[in-house]
């Protein structure tokens, strides 16, 4: 099987596997529009291979292979600046939680006169 054949087929399956988990509402819409973006770039590129060398020439590198590394590499670097910000903002988000919870469990228990953990 020819490499344009199993990154073409590749693509595909990893659209066919971003629908699924959409439609199983297993992926939140905004992270499946990234994916399915990265699947609407890589089937082209694997079709017309030759195209990633061109581009790559454009911005003065060597090979398109360099090319499509270095993108790799940008491109999860930023998806996980990404999801490092969206854990510190759940994290905050928690604390603050809890500290709300306690603050009412509090207030139940001065209102019923109850020290006792009622759970």
């Amino acid at each position: 099987m020819s490499l344009q054949l199993t990154t073409t087929v590749c693509g595909l399956l990893l659209l066919a596997g971003i629908v699924e988990l959409l439609r199983r509402r297993q992926l939140r819409e905004k992270y499946g529009v990234l994916w399915i973006g990265v699947g609407l770039v890589i089937i082209p590129l694997s079709v017309f291979p030759h195209a990633v060398d061109r581009v790559a020439s454009f911005f003065g590198m060597a090979s398109g292979v360099s090319l499509v590394l270095f993108a790799a590499i940008v491109f999860l670097l930023v998806v996980c600046l990404h999801l490092s910000w969206e854990v510190s903002r759940l994290e905050e988000k928690t604390r603050t939680l809890a500290e709300e919870i306690a603050l009412i469990r509090m207030k139940v228990d001065q209102n019923t006169g109850s020290d006792v953990d009622q759970r």
